[in-house]
């Protein structure tokens, strides 16, 4: 977050519209937006809940759909078992329900505006959710800029977005996708049945057309770590590598 952008963006309150449960620890929530801004794909905001006797609980949650003129934007939410503002949203929240939330937020992790070479995503768990607003941005604007994401997850039920990642990938030639299944073994032979790697990245990268000009890497402090070094190892340049952490 930035100091500007977090100073920029005003409270408001939202409607939550819609509840989709992705994965057994992830749910989508579609929330109409009292004041409509416009934001862009990587941004995230800020949900701020009040308890009864004025305890302040905030947490920023990326936002998942693509940038457009609607009203509506949609937050995955990923269920903490010691989490303050997730339990809430997971076990409490229901369809009707008003939140304040703050945004859009956000200026370094950002989708090109006019990307011309290769771009590599790379995500953990939730951290696909900004990745996913990429995606579709990129689905949108009809961008054809070569593309590949390098994706883990415990299992492939566990994929966030899952179903809509092998469409796109079906139906555009652009777009690579690459599942690091940590848990059980992989079905598709283009996937992985280990963590990531230095190796795999560098795997990855040379199924792009060229070297990327763009790295996105999003997830907890340890995985952006390793993907960011396995992207230096690659030959990458640290300036073309943009990350964002969550977690401890």
């Amino acid at each position: 977050m930035t100091e500007r952008s977090a100073r920029s963006a005003v409270w408001q309150t939202c409607t939550i519209t819609e509840i989709v449960e992705q994965t057994p620890s992830i749910k989508s929530y579609f929330l109409r937006l009292s004041k409509p801004f416009t934001y862009m794909a990587g941004q995230h905001a800020d949900v701020r809940l009040t308890a009864p006797d004025g305890y302040v609980a905030m947490r920023s949650y990326s936002i998942a759909s693509a940038p457009s003129a609607s009203h509506m934007i949609e937050l995955a939410i990923e269920r903490l078992p010691d989490g303050e503002v997730s339990p809430f949203f997971h076990d409490i929240a229901a369809v009707g329900d008003e939140i304040e939330l703050r945004g859009p937020i956000g200026g370094h992790f950002l989708w090109p505006e006019r990307p011309t070479a290769p771009i590599l995503l790379i995500g953990a768990g939730s951290g696909i959710v900004p990745l996913m607003a990429m995606l579709r941005h990129r689905r949108d604007l009809a961008q054809t800029v070569p593309t590949a994401l390098l994706l883990s997850s415990r299992t492939e039920r566990d994929v966030l977005f899952g179903d809509e990642l092998l469409s796109l990938e079906t139906a555009d030639p652009n777009f690579e996708l690459a599942l690091a299944i940590t848990r059980e073994s992989p079905k598709s032979t283009t996937d992985f049945g280990r963590r990531i790697d230095s190796a795999m990245v560098a795997e990855v990268i040379g199924r792009l057309p060229r070297i990327p000009e763009h790295v996105f890497v999003c997830g907890s402090n340890p995985f952006v770590n390793i993907a960011a070094d396995g992207a230096l190892m690659a030959g990458m340049d640290a300036s073309t590598i943009k990350t964002e952490r969550y977690g401890g």
